[in-house]
C-alpha cells in the first residue's frame, strides 16, 4: 500500500448556503408581524431602503382626491350632546392586584409598623394573589416581630378578593368559605381534610370518612368548583397577542379563491437620494451604494418568494382539504408536509417554513396553516381519519355519555369503531383524551 504524501488537484462538488439564500429562509419563515419589524430594522442599516405603509399611503391618496374626514372622525351617539369629548374614547388604565391592595390599606387606620409589613405583602403577592415566602422568611426579610408578620399575614387575608394572600389553594379555598355569610362546615371539612381525594373524585372515599351521602359529596364540589382559585388572575392582564392572517381563502359560487393579505407590510423603495449616488466618483462611496442597492433587490425578491410559496402551498392545502372548509372540521383529511411538498415541487422543510406562524383567514374561522397537517389512524373502510376528526367525534360521545356511568378509555374506542368505523387503541383514546384536557372517566363520573 502507497502511503506518500502528495499533492493532488481534485474537482468536488458540494451545497454551499449563501447568505443570499439564508436571508430567504428567514425572510420565509416569518410571521407578518416578524416580517414588518425586520423590514424596519433593515431600513435603519440600509439607506437605500425607503418603506411606505399601506394604509398610510392609502389615507394619503384619499386626501389628494378631495376627501377631508378624517381617518378616525368621532362622533358623539347624540349629535345634541354638547357634554362629548374626544377625550372619552382614551381607554383608561386598568387597577391591578396591588393597586387594589394598597387601596384598601389605605382606608385603614394601622400602626405604622403593621402598616409598613402589609404594604410589603400587598407588593409581594403573585400575579395569582399567593404569597411566596413563608412567614419565617417574611420575618428575616423584614427584620420584623415573627408575631407582627402573622398579624399583617392574617390582615392581608381579610382583604378583597377574598383568597388573596393565601399560601396554597387550600387556605385560598379556606378563607373564602370564611367570609360567606352562611356556614357550611361539611364544606369546610373536605377542603380541610379530603381535597387531594375530591380533585381524583374519591367520592366514595370521603362520604364513608364524614358519614354523608355520596350526593351531598356531590354537591359540594359542585359548590367548591364555583370558588376562585386564582383570585389576583382578575387583575392579571396579558398584552394582547395579535394575528394577522397572511391568506385568505374566500367562497366564490363553488370555488374557495386563495388572496394574500398584503395591506398589513409597507411597500419598499429605493431611496432616489441614495440611488444617484452610485454615479459618484468616490470609489469606496460607490461600492458602498452598491453593497446597499443589491441588499435591497435581495429583500425585495425574497419577500416576492415567500409571499408565492405562500400562496402556492395554500392553494394545495384548500384543494386536499375541500371537505372541511365545505363541511367543517369533522371533515378534516390526514395531510402531511411531503404530500404538499411534491404537489408544490418544493422541499418538505420548505412547507413547513411556510406554515410555521402563518395564518389563514376561512369562512370558518382563523387557522395556523399548520392545523391541516395531521396524522391518520387506521381504519376498517378504504379511507383514512385524521387525529382532529378522532378528537371531534371523541368530545361528542363524551359530551352525550351518561355522566352517572361515563365510558371508559377501551369502552370509546369500541364505540368509535362500531359507530364511525374508526379503529384506534385504548392508549390512543387517552392520548387524544389528555390532549383535549378531559378527565378520565373516574373523574367524569357523578353521582347526583
Amino acid at each position: 500500500m502507497n502511503m506518500d504524501f502528495g499533492l493532488f488537484q481534485q474537482q468536488t462538488m458540494k451545497l454551499v448556503m449563501t447568505n443570499e439564500l439564508r436571508q430567504a429562509i428567514t425572510i420565509l419563515q416569518y410571521s407578518v408581524l416578524d416580517l414588518n419589524q425586520y423590514l424596519h430594522e433593515q431600513q435603519l442599516e440600509n439607506p437605500l431602503i425607503e418603506l411606505k405603509d399601506q394604509e398610510v399611503q392609502e389615507e394619503v391618496q384619499r386626501q389628494k382626491i378631495g376627501d377631508t374626514t378624517p381617518v378616525y372622525e368621532y362622533r358623539a351617539k347624540d349629535e345634541g350632546d354638547n357634554d362629548y369629548s374626544p377625550m372619552d374614547h382614551l381607554s383608561e388604565q386598568e387597577e391591578g392586584l396591588q393597586d387594589y391592595l394598597l387601596n384598601q390599606i389605605r382606608l385603614l387606620h394601622l400602626k405604622p409598623q403593621i402598616k409598613r409589613i402589609v404594604t410589603y405583602l400587598a407588593l409581594s403577592v403573585d400575579e395569582n394573589g399567593y404569597l411566596k415566602q413563608s412567614t419565617d422568611e417574611l420575618s428575616a426579610d423584614l427584620q420584623e416581630p415573627l408575631g407582627a408578620v402573622k398579624e399583617a399575614v392574617d390582615l392581608l387575608q381579610t382583604f378583597e378578593p377574598y383568597g388573596v394572600g393565601a399560601y396554597s389553594l387550600q387556605e385560598c379555598l379556606l378563607i373564602q368559605l370564611q367570609h360567606m355569610e352562611t356556614k357550611d362546615h361539611l364544606t369546610e371539612a373536605i377542603v380541610k381534610h379530603h381535597l387531594s381525594s375530591l380533585a381524583k373524585n374519591q367520592f366514595k372515599q370521603i362520604a364513608k370518612q364524614e358519614e354523608v351521602s355520596i350526593e351531598d359529596v356531590q354537591i359540594v364540589a359542585d359548590f367548591i368548583q364555583t370558588l376562585n382559585p386564582k383570585p389576583g388572575a382578575l387583575f392579571h392582564n396579558e398584552p394582547a397577542r395579535y394575528v394577522i392572517p397572511d391568506v385568505t381563502v374566500v367562497k366564490v359560487k363553488d370555488e374557495f379563491i386563495v388572496r394574500l393579505n398584503e395591506q398589513h407590510l409597507p411597500k419598499m423603495h429605493v431611496n432616489q437620494k441614495y440611488e444617484q449616488m452610485m454615479q459618484s466618483k468616490d470609489q469606496e462611496t460607490q461600492r458602498y451604494i452598491k453593497q446597499k442597492y443589491d441588499q435591497f433587490h435581495w429583500i425585495r425578491k425574497s419577500i416576492e418568494q415567500r409571499q408565492q410559496t405562500i400562496l402556492n402551498v395554500t392553494n394545495a392545502i384548500v384543494r386536499f382539504q375541500r371537505d372541511f372548509f365545505v363541511h367543517g372540521p369533522s371533515h378534516l383529511k390526514p395531510l402531511t408536509l411531503k404530500t404538499i411538498a411534491e404537489e408544490v415541487e418544493v422541499h418538505e422543510s420548505t412547507v413547513s417554513r411556510a406554515t410555521t406562524k402563518k395564518y389563514v383567514q376561512t369562512p370558518r374561522g382563523l387557522y395556523e396553516l399548520k392545523y391541516f397537517f395531521n396524522s391518520t389512524v387506521g381504519r376498517d373502510s378504504l379511507e383514512s381519519s385524521s387525529s382532529e376528526r378522532v378528537k371531534i367525534y371523541l368530545k361528542r360521545l363524551i359530551d352525550e355519555e351518561e355522566k352517572r356511568k361515563p365510558m371508559s378509555d377501551q369502552k370509546l374506542a369500541n364505540v368509535l369503531k362500531d359507530q364511525y368505523k374508526i379503529t384506534v387503541s385504548r392508549r390512543t383514546v387517552a392520548k387524544y383524551r389528555e390532549e383535549m384536557h378531559i378527565p378520565s372517566s373516574s373523574q367524569r363520573k357523578r353521582y347526583s
